[in-house]
């Protein structure tokens, strides 16, 4: 079976190493060695001031959101993202305004953003979606001439860079998921990445309980840390991380070539300015149809896609309904195509076969 990802695992033995000086300290959790140690090397890959190690991606937004205290404002988004981007919004007592989307990039539209604020707004959360970065520039002027908050979700940006910086750098908070699915991950984790030290440091309030020493509490907070085994699986990990890319920049390439003279479009990437990490390969059809009688196919020899992202986040049921047709039809038609370390090639010919085999077949 060939699935759309497939996790990286480090060499065990340097895995195991880490893993005995776990047992000899006998320390856990709680901030340790090695989250700290993960939490510096971090801080230099993404030239960042503060970096907070963190369960999950999703809770990071959270966190932000809470220590922004956005509570009960309105926040624009995108419909075209994963759920966890909604959801926290909506969890934190936030209102979601939708702001459609590119169809060429899938990133949120600037001008779309301009059309949806009212008094109530205070910030833009927006994705760089597949690790494509957002319309920064733009963003971030809206962002000052209406004094709003930006926290970019960079879930899929490890490795991605936008004016050479990385992405990391922009915004007032990025959030970014370490699940087993992504290019870079320590099984399950993510990391809260600012400027502001007082933003960091509630962050870690808030990733923590509370805890402002062991007896002591300042505010609400959470249990939103993250262990030194996953910080272990990070550092093994993160030496091979140009290795990735540059085997998933491959991937891109073998299907680009196999691919090829289909009525199919992709992601547009903004190439003079991105280095793009190529964490996933999406492809947009020309009709919802097509697409399921694709995937229906590829099923069929248990090769196994994802509708990613699938529905448009607008058409939740527990957000108000919002018109956003750009990501409507977007989201009916796209599909992300199986890419993992040493995918290799005739694997990706392979798939790209059964697509040109199928793509012109008669759909019931």
């Amino acid at each position: 079976m060939i699935f759309v990802t497939k996790p990286f695992l480090p060499n065990i033995a340097d895995y195991n190493r880490l893993v005995t000086g776990i047992w000899e300290r006998q320390y856990l959790t709680n901030n340790g060695p090695l989250v700290q140690e993960l939490e510096g090397a971090l801080k230099i890959l993404f030239d960042a001031e503060n970096v907070l190690f963190t369960s999950n991606g999703t809770i990071s937004i959270q966190i932000a959101l809470k220590s922004l205290n956005l509570s009960g404002s309105e926040i624009i988004t995108t419909p075209f993202s994963y759920v966890a981007t909604t959801s926290g919004i909506v969890w934190e007592n936030c209102t979601p305004v939708f702001a459609d989307i590119s169809p060429t990039t899938f990133n949120i539209d600037p001008e779309s953003i301009r059309k949806k604020i009212t008094p109530k707004t205070k910030a833009i959360l927006a994705t760089h979606v597949f690790g494509n970065p957002c319309d920064i520039d733009a963003i971030d002027t809206i962002a000052k001439e209406h004094d709003l908050l930006v926290i970019y979700d960079a879930a899929h940006c490890f490795g991605t860079s936008y004016k050479n910086k990385s992405v990391m750098s922009y915004g007032d908070v990025s959030s970014i998921s370490f699940h087993a699915t992504k290019l870079f991950h320590t099984t399950e984790g993510g990391a809260l990445i600012c400027k502001s030290e007082t933003l960091a440091a509630d962050f870690s309030l808030k990733r923590n309980f509370g805890h402002a020493g062991f007896d002591r509490f300042d505010g609400v907070g959470i249990n939103g840390k993250n262990s030194e085994f996953h910080a272990a699986m990070g550092l093994c990990n993160l030496p091979h991380v140009e290795a990735i890319i540059h085997d998933r920049q491959q991937t891109h390439l073998y299907y680009d070539k196999y691919l090829s003279g289909l009525p199919i479009r992709k992601q547009e990437i903004q190439a003079q300015t991105t280095r793009y990490n190529c964490a996933y390969y999406p492809l947009l059809f020309e009709s919802q149809q097509t697409l399921l009688h694709i995937k229906k196919a590829l099923e069929e020899q248990n090769i196994f896609t994802r509708r990613y992202f699938y529905p448009s986040l607008n058409s939740l049921n527990y957000v108000t309904e919002q018109s956003c047709p750009v990501s409507e039809s977007v989201s009916e038609r796209i599909l992300c195509l199986p890419i993992y370390f040493d995918i290799g090639e005739a694997t990706v010919q392979r798939i790209c076969e059964i697509i040109h085999s199928n793509m012109y077949v008669e759909k019931n």
